[in-house]
């Protein structure tokens, strides 16, 4: 299962650590793995189709207990409707065996799902049941309205017969006596309706029963099977430790694993690395195929690990391992970095560096925000007035006090601060359309945070106006790099817009260099705040503020 690398790689060091799986760029060794694996997939025209569609592969470099050096690859989730391929790790579980019990439980699952639905297209069904009574008791409300009309009117005439005056002890008991019986009559048709419509219930009855009876041993069954499942993946650390994923998730998140835990490309790596003593070096994972709706995918390149399957597993998984820090648990805190661009007595303009944060993260990292609480203890109130992501560079806007805060955070709200990015897209697109605008509404992902998608029907409204500058190249690192150099001019505020906007096929199709969640990792992502302009809260002046970009 194990490859050896058809290049010579004793000129390649090492890394010192493991890869932090959620933020990484990827190693030399990787990506060599990487490529390999690319070119293997490129031989199978069998899957092809399926490959097409999307799905991500990984690879892990590995150490033997010789020291050789070599590397694993596995697919997530299944590939040409099976588990195992002789070029790829096996699952941790195969939830595909044939004659393994899941497989048997699903086809007692199948058999009830499959009388539901014979159920459901008869006569009988749950939906015609609902019709029935509803078209009963429309017919029992307008023979009840028939019948109190009737009794309206009769009464009518009774009280004018009484207005006369003339009638006879006799004839006003006749009259009360009609009344009375008319009472009954609506108590009749009240009853008889009740007794007809109770029939019609009990012939629906044994159907609706059943029903309910298979949907419950279904929740039961399906419920037993998924517990049965989470269980049946014991999973390794470099410890020697295991613990299945029921007691992973419950430990850390008291919740059940999502759906799919387990069958990731990553968990697949490193528990076969631990089954046969091989010692985990590097990681990384790409993108096959085409992008899924709504996400950010592009063909050939590297993404890290999802979070809402993968991060409890690989917390435990990695234990025992030195591995990279996690970048977001320590940004740039260097206070020297933080430029002042404009101040006076009211609020500030800072150059934010990039690699810091806006405000404190979710484990009290330092920010820009906190750095600012020591420069000016005597300041109130939330200091920032918007924010930029860790990774981009440039203006922020800070207020010294609630009322300037409010006030410049209303022009925010309303749309009158005016901005201006400068960003350099990580390919040569000036073919396209010089300017425009892009309008794709946006979302959180809730599986995956801090990630964002596109979402026509629930996202929110994010518009962008462009400007193509020109072409530019650029060396990072030794590697010359073609870029586009953009102006953006966004008129929302929504979470990386300007980052998924660039990346999306239905905006520029051409993610920004250096982006870690959205493209390729790179010295930085290159995306500056450069202009600000916006009216001074207090003296009413139009103020423009400009930081040149340093790329």
């Amino acid at each position: 299962m194990i490859h050896y690398f058809k290049n010579d790689i004793s000129e390649i060091e090492l890394p010192q650590q493991f890869t932090y799986p959620f933020r990484y760029t990827p190693h030399a060794l990787s990506r060599m793995a990487a490529e390999e694996v690319r070119n293997y997939l490129q031989t199978r025209q069998e899957w092809q189709e399926e490959l097409q569609q999307g799905k991500m592969f990984g690879v892990l470099v590995v150490r033997t207990t010789e020291k050789a050096i070599g590397y694993l690859a596995a697919f997530s989730g299944n590939l040409a409707g099976s588990n195992h391929h002789s070029f790829f790790v096996p699952p941790v579980y195969d939830l595909l065996n044939p004659d393994g019990y899941f497989k048997e439980e699903e086809e007692q699952i199948s058999l009830i799902n499959q009388e539901l639905k014979e159920i459901e297209a008869s006569a009988y069904s749950s939906q015609a049941y609902l019709k029935k009574m509803e078209a009963l008791h429309q017919e029992e409300q307008a023979a009840i309205e028939k019948q109190k009309q009737l009794m309206k009117e009769a009464q009518q005439r009774r009280n004018e017969l009484r207005a006369t005056g003339t009638l006879t002890e006799e004839e006003l008991a006749a009259l009360i006596k009609e009344s009375q019986t008319e009472k009954t009559r609506l108590k009749r048709i009240k009853n008889a309706w009740k007794d007809y419509i109770d029939y019609q219930k009990k012939q629906f009855n044994p159907w609706l029963d059943r029903i309910k009876e298979l949907r419950e041993e279904r929740k039961q069954r399906s419920a037993a099977l998924q517990q049965w499942i989470f269980e049946q993946f014991r999973m390794l650390n470099a410890h020697g430790e295991e613990k299945n994923l029921y007691t992973i998730f419950d430990e850390l998140l008291e919740q059940l694993p999502p759906a799919g835990a387990g069958e990731c490309a990553a968990p697949k790596l490193l528990q076969y690395a631990y089954q046969h003593q091989l010692e985990p070096i590097a990681m990384a994972e790409f993108w096959w195929g085409d992008s899924p709706k709504g996400e950010i995918r592009r063909h050939g390149q590297y993404y890290p690990a999802c979070k809402h399957k993968c991060e409890p597993i690989l917390g435990f998984m990695l234990q025992g391992l030195d591995v990279e820090p996690n970048p977001l648990l320590t940004p740039n805190t260097d206070a020297s970095q933080l430029e002042t661009i404009y101040e006076d007595e009211y609020l500030l303009v800072v150059n934010k560096p990039a690699g810091m944060l806006s405000v404190p993260g979710k484990n009290g990292q330092a920010s820009v925000q906190s750095l600012l609480r020591k420069r000016y203890p005597e300041a109130r109130g939330q200091l920032t007035v918007h924010r930029l992501d860790m990774d981009t560079s440039g203006l922020l806007l800070i207020a010294k006090n609630e009322e300037t805060h409010a006030l410049l955070q209303e022009q925010f709200e309303k749309r009158q601060v005016k901005k201006r990015y400068i960003a350099l897209l990580d390919d040569d697109i000036t073919s396209h359309n010089k300017e425009g605008y892009i309008r794709l509404p946006l979302r959180p992902d809730y599986d995956n945070s801090p990630l964002q998608l596109v979402d026509f029907q629930h996202g929110k409204n994010a518009v962008t106006r462009y400007e193509i500058l020109g072409p530019q190249s650029l060396t990072i690192e030794g590697k010359e790099h073609l870029c586009t150099r953009m102006a953006y001019y966004p008129e929302s505020g929504r979470t990386h817009q300007l980052r998924i906007h660039s990346a999306h096929p239905d905006g520029m199709d051409c993610p920004i260099l250096g982006d870690p969640l959205y493209g390729q990792a790179a010295d930085r992502m290159y995306l500056h705040a450069e202009s600000l302009e916006f009216r001074h809260p207090h003296t009413g002046e139009s103020i423009s503020i400009e930081k040149k970009a340093p790329f």
